[in-house]
């Protein structure tokens, strides 16, 4: 059984390859995203409100108006955090009143609906956060460790502590399509025909970025699996 770095798991071209793809998969959606944004961005709300102003408006509309709103810095930075039961717009989003601005912060007044509603899918991956947290930090670790002791017992642990991350990455999309469902449903209740187009273009876009994370961590794990029982049969 060889688990050496240049044959049973390191450097070698099926790695490379999967290294180039996940890295234009994340660079491509990066890309889209930012060209979306940028265009839209640049055309005003014809309903006249500030992203913050119309995410008030949306979570006071559908139930979750003790939730709060407030800035943080960056660009694109915007988020729920449930435990503080806050949206945090970046302050071009907050105070921007773009069609990109409106779709940004009303995707994030979905994840604070979600919240409030129970949402089943929202509440698996709120819990399993501090366990992927954890794995992430360790897996990596056990894996290489395991190559270097030739240790089969503690690669195949190291995969399945990288599992978890998978699990997240494929939990997190129906999370993000279903925040994004519930802005555009609203903007297209109480925005404009303007909103409502951007807002499509700007969250589908944004959808892809975790469409290429979640296929590009299935691609590692399906990669370290065939690696493991690969060198397990030598």
């Amino acid at each position: 059984m060889d688990y050496g770095y240049g044959y049973g798991y390191g450097m070698d071209i099926s790695y490379l390859i999967l290294m180039v793809v996940t890295m234009l998969l994340g660079m491509g959606a990066q890309a889209y995203i930012k060209r979306t944004y940028a265009k839209w961005s640049q055309v005003p709300s014809p309903g006249g409100y500030t992203g913050a102003e119309m995410a008030r408006r949306m979570l006071e509309h559908e139930g979750a108006g003790s939730v709060g709103i407030g800035h943080v810095a960056g660009v694109l930075t915007d988020h729920y955090d449930p435990r503080d039961n806050n949206l945090h717009l970046s302050d071009e989003n907050f105070t921007g009143g773009s069609v990109a601005s409106i779709a940004v912060a009303c995707h994030e007044a979905g994840h604070a609906v979600q919240t409030a509603r129970g949402y089943a899918p929202g509440r698996i991956r709120t819990a399993i956060v501090p366990v992927v947290n954890l794995t992430q930090q360790f897996w990596s670790v056990l894996f290489f460790l395991g190559i270097a002791m030739q240790h089969a017992g503690l690669i195949q642990a190291a995969v399945l502590l990288f599992g978890f991350s998978v699990l997240f990455h494929l939990v997190t999309l129906p999370v993000e399509i279903d925040a994004s469902r519930r802005a555009v449903n609203y903007i297209s209740q109480y925005g404009t025909q303007l909103d409502q187009q951007g807002s499509k273009e700007v969250l589908t876009a944004a959808a892809m970025t975790y469409v290429a994370a979640a296929l590009s961590s299935i691609l590692q794990l399906l990669y370290l699996l065939s690696r493991t029982r690969s060198n397990s049969r030598d």
